[in-house]
């Protein structure tokens, strides 16, 4: 009967050649990058495929080639690598701000700059106060900005405006115009009508909101504010403004205008609201957005 040695009935790792050790059937040694099992029990015979002593187990591939090391090709930080016609290859780390564009099919990728046309360029959580600053927001950057926010009173007012020229300064020369259409309001199963009308002509502040009495307390209004080229010293400072108003959802109030600073072009980087009683405001959802 045949005796079987159990446990011979598995490969045996041997670590690296030597030239010097005597090797058994399904000893597996390195060499190379290679590792070889050994078909007939042997010394001093040379590692290699198909020879009398050896069989190749595994290949190593050709470094940076085929992903078995890639230290060759990447080398540097931020590097990345991908499949070119011909095999794997290094694209270098952009620079930042850039995000990686694809070519396509049987194209290789690259970083390209996103388009900065339209950009978020400053947004603020939930602001309360008496006096709401939204200092150095524009620049020379954009052409126009448009903001957008909601306002909730707690006391029956309306909100104005004032440019600020840096930080919190703000223009405050007897100059503001405001100019409004209403376009009237509805309140249940009732409805009124507002044409045009002219406000505060030559005052300290543009109003952004056309009814005299402005919005009754415990109401919501949403503004859509656009900001033309604040930063031309040539161009006297100008905001078109978009209002909509609603309480408890029976009072509905949309009306649009804007507000002219008249005291010859002045630059100016933002803007403040503030209460026509000195009560306080409530601004939610505030963004900014720059266009080209």
């Amino acid at each position: 009967m045949a005796t079987i040695n159990l446990g011979a009935i598995k490969f045996n790792w041997k670590g690296a050649y030597n030239s010097g050790t005597s090797y058994a059937v399904d000893d597996v040694v390195s060499s190379g990058g290679n590792s070889y099992v050994c078909i007939q029990a042997h010394s001093n015979q040379a590692v290699g495929n198909a020879t009398a002593y050896w069989n190749i187990m595994s290949s190593a591939g050709t470094n940076g080639t085929d992903g078995t090391d890639l230290t060759s090709t990447l080398t540097t930080q931020g590097d990345i690598v991908y499949r070119d016609g011909s095999g794997l290859a290094r694209l270098g780390y952009g620079t930042a701000g850039q995000v990686l564009k694809t070519g396509g099919s049987g194209a290789n990728p690259s970083w390209t700059t996103m388009s900065s046309d339209v950009v978020l360029v400053s947004e603020s959580a939930s602001t309360s106060g008496t006096t709401l600053n939204f200092s150095d927001i524009f620049s020379s950057t954009y052409k126009y900005y448009q903001v957008t926010f909601g306002i909730y009173h707690s006391t029956s007012a309306y909100p104005k405006l004032n440019f600020l020229s840096s930080g919190t300064s703000a223009l405050t020369a007897n100059s503001y115009s405001t100019s409004s259409i209403d376009w009237g309001h509805a309140h249940g199963n009732t409805s009124s009508h507002y044409g045009p009308t002219l406000r505060n002509t030559s005052d300290v502040f543009g109003k952004l909101h056309p009814d005299q009495v402005g919005i009754t307390s415990g109401r919501r209004s949403f503004f859509n504010l656009w900001f033309y080229e604040p930063n031309d010293a040539n161009i006297s400072p100008i905001v078109k403004f978009e209002h909509n108003g609603y309480s408890d959802n029976t009072w509905v109030e949309p009306s649009v205008g804007n507000i002219v600073y008249n005291t010859g072009g002045t630059a100016y980087t933002g803007f403040k609201i503030y209460d026509s009683a000195g009560n306080t405001i409530n601004v939610s959802n505030f963004k900014c957005y720059g266009y080209k």
